[in-house]
């Protein structure tokens, strides 16, 4: 079956104009987004290059806010060009901000100040400081010092925009140590909160001596996830953990004695102790090796992705049921093309439980289902394949004229990511309008021009394509942000130059509306 017709915009404004409308408080939400999603797709409308900037530290985007300086400078995307929200004040270089996450109020909590109401942005220090930043002003709202033993680098979220993850540099020790063969029996430290208000759950160390020779760790959804160098991945109920290994409960300015001194948890110098010290080896939930540690779960039910730890089968990948391990009928997934960059394949972010599999020429929007009389196995199917605007023949044919006046032909194949061929660089998914945005890049002469599509996510239709009017250099870093009426192209050049693209929606520009006025 085919898509449904969907009424127009005039009648969606007329039925929002007489609430027309059930008893679901998200209807009036939809139906704005489904209005918008109809503007955006119109033929009629498109998307103006308005604004460009070129800084030299990294530029972030996070939900109509644009990040310059390290998060110090903030302008917002949404008017009809940027303008500044805030610009923090020059600080050195140990107190600049080394990462942020952007908090949203959560619905339905009831919160202790009317501030809290508001966006903050939760940022980490070089000194290590866990900040909050009201994400309108840039003012500190609080303020947390975490500790002196280790230095804090990266923030995540365990659970999203409830509990956050900082995680420590790697204890590599010094290299006079690592010369002499000493090992640093703590690799890294995770210390876990629960934000607005801020809460500790605690610190935890991870430690060589009961994990082994561990190259990596990071927490999600309440699961500790364990990485070793031969692909190994192991995982473990972060809660069992805390609740076996907690030395001491801490709360955020309280007074404590640890090891002899005493202090305010979370202000300098005393910061926050180790809480959590691992004495044995904890339950273990799942153990799966994959290559490089790759290690995806998703899907309805539970599945997990890997490829199989041999060099020669990357590319190849493994989609397995997470209760009982058994590969999925059609699980072994490879796409059959050959290219420098490999594919890659990821669980589809819109909670469906299908599958994207990107290659240089084809995406492949994959779905589980069951097995007719098996409810107990599940098969891989295609739902749809977007492919690549380009020509069916990989064959070039080369004609040289040797010395003697013979002509010779050779007849080669092309990559499938040759760069004179349209090659998908960049798949994501717009959650409020439901389309998937994919960026295509064609080396066309010296320079590559690269256009973003949106297509349907339920057939996989092509909706709209928009030109980026900047040259994209395949060689450079980029990163593609579709949001709602905003396209934001963010491209880092050799030494440390930042470039950022802001285009935004438009029905008319003033170049067609005089040409029309001329011609009437």
């Amino acid at each position: 079956m085919g898509p449904t017709r969907k009424p127009n915009v005039c009648r969606r404004l007329s039925r929002r104009a007489l609430g027309c409308f059930s008893r679901d408080a998200g209807v009036v939400q939809r139906t704005n987004l489904g209005i918008l999603r109809a503007l955006v797709c119109q033929e009629s409308t498109k998307f103006k290059n308005v604004w460009t900037t070129h800084s030299r530290s990294p530029i972030a985007y996070e939900r109509g806010r644009i990040y310059f300086d390290n998060y110090r400078r903030c302008v917002s995307s949404v008017a009809s060009e940027p303008r500044k929200l805030y610009e923090m004040p020059k600080c050195s270089k140990s107190e600049k901000i080394e990462d942020a996450l952007l908090w949203e109020c959560p619905v339905g909590d009831i919160l202790p100040n009317s501030s809290d109401y508001k966006s903050s942005l939760i940022a980490l220090t070089a000194h290590n400081w866990l900040l909050r930043i009201s994400a309108t002003t840039g003012k500190i709202l609080e303020k947390i010092y975490l500790a002196h033993y280790c230095k804090f680098r990266y923030l995540s979220w365990d659970t999203p925009q409830e509990v956050i993850a900082v995680k420590s540099a790697q204890n590599r020790g010094s290299a006079v140590a690592r010369q002499a063969g000493i090992q640093q029996p703590v690799l890294l430290y995770l210390a876990v909160f629960r934000v607005l208000p801020f809460s500790l759950v605690g610190i935890l160390e991870i430690n060589k001596k009961i994990f082994g020779n561990v190259t990596d760790a990071t927490l999600s959804h309440g699961i500790l996830i364990v990485m070793y160098s031969s692909g190994l991945v192991r995982l473990y109920s972060f809660q069992t953990i805390a609740e076996q290994f907690m030395q001491q409960k801490l709360d955020l300015g309280c007074a404590c004695r640890w090891g002899g001194t005493t202090g305010t948890v979370g202000e300098a110098p005393f910061g926050i102790p180790c809480n959590i010290k691992i004495t044995d080896l904890p339950p273990l939930l799942f153990e799966v090796s994959s290559l490089e540690n790759a290690f995806q779960i998703g899907g309805h039910p539970w599945h997990y992705i890997i490829t199989p730890n041999k060099r020669k089968q990357k590319g190849v990948f493994h989609i397995c049921a997470l209760k009982d391990n058994c590969l999925a009928k059609n699980g072994i997934q490879e796409m059959d093309c050959c290219s420098l960059e490999s594919d890659w394949i990821y669980f589809h972010p819109d909670a469906s439980g299908r599958i994207i599999h990107v290659g240089p020429n084809q995406v492949k929007v994959l779905k589980l289902t069951e097995i007719e009389n098996n409810s107990f196995q599940h098969q891989i199917s295609e739902d749809f394949v977007i492919l690549a605007d380009r020509e069916n023949n990989k064959n070039e044919n080369v004609l040289t004229v040797t010395a003697s006046g013979r002509v010779v032909k050779k007849s080669f194949n092309l990559l499938d990511d040759d760069p004179e061929q349209e090659t998908f660089k960049i798949v994501d998914y717009e959650d409020e309008l439901d389309l998937l945005s994919v960026v295509a890049v064609t080396q066309i002469d010296a320079e590559g021009k690269a256009h973003l599509d949106f297509h349907c996510n339920e057939y996989g239709t092509l909706l709209k394509s928009i030109p980026l009017v900047e040259s994209w250099d395949v060689t450079y870093s980029h990163e593609v942000y579709f949001d709602r009426d905003l396209v934001l192209h963010i491209e880092q050049k050799p030494n440390r130059v930042f470039s950022c693209y802001v285009y935004q929606m438009v029905c008319n520009t003033a170049e067609e509306e005089e040409t029309i006025n001329r011609s009437c």
